[in-house]
């Protein structure tokens, strides 16, 4: 049996339906704490359990919450000093907000370096991530948050 962390201990995590669109800039900066303590329990309390989170280029898509806590907890392994960084954020409310970010870390067994910085926008509906699209192309990712703002607002 695995423990599960105390929400206690995370009440930013415990009270997200009382968030507001203001606040998801702010879960946005704890999901990447979170994956940088690589504290998975958090990673996937973010998502709700059919959310869907398209990797940059060929790395898949992966559907559900488990699913996608697999995915972090892979990328992760695989590179020593892993580390998750939020260059920009906006929130284009409507439950949209997007992110540059970059991901640095080595190789496993290797003195290089690997940076990859993308462009990312995410879906959410009371405070749960439903979607989470990652874009080479940061301008379009820009682009796509602004579209997807505005669709979701009516």
């Amino acid at each position: 049996m695995t423990d599960k962390p105390d929400p206690v201990d995370k009440p930013a995590l415990l009270h997200r339906e009382e968030s507001t669109t203001s606040d998801l800039i702010r879960l946005a900066r704890l999901l990447n704490e979170a994956i940088n303590r690589r504290d998975w329990d958090a990673v996937e309390s973010f998502y709700s359990p059919d959310a869907v989170d398209v990797g940059v280029e060929a790395l898949g898509t992966f559907e559900g919450a488990t699913a996608i806590r697999g995915y972090y907890e892979d990328a992760a392994s695989s590179l020593d000093d892993f580390h998750v960084e939020t260059q920009e954020i906006i929130d284009f409310g409507n439950g949209v907000t997007f992110a540059v970010v970059l991901i640095t870390g080595h190789p496993v067994g290797s003195s290089g370096e690997v940076e990859i910085r993308y462009g990312s926008v995410a879906s959410w509906t009371e405070a749960v991530l439903e979607r989470f699209t990652s874009y080479m192309d940061i301008d379009q990712a820009r682009a796509d948050a602004e579209r997807l703002a505005q669709e979701r607002g009516g």
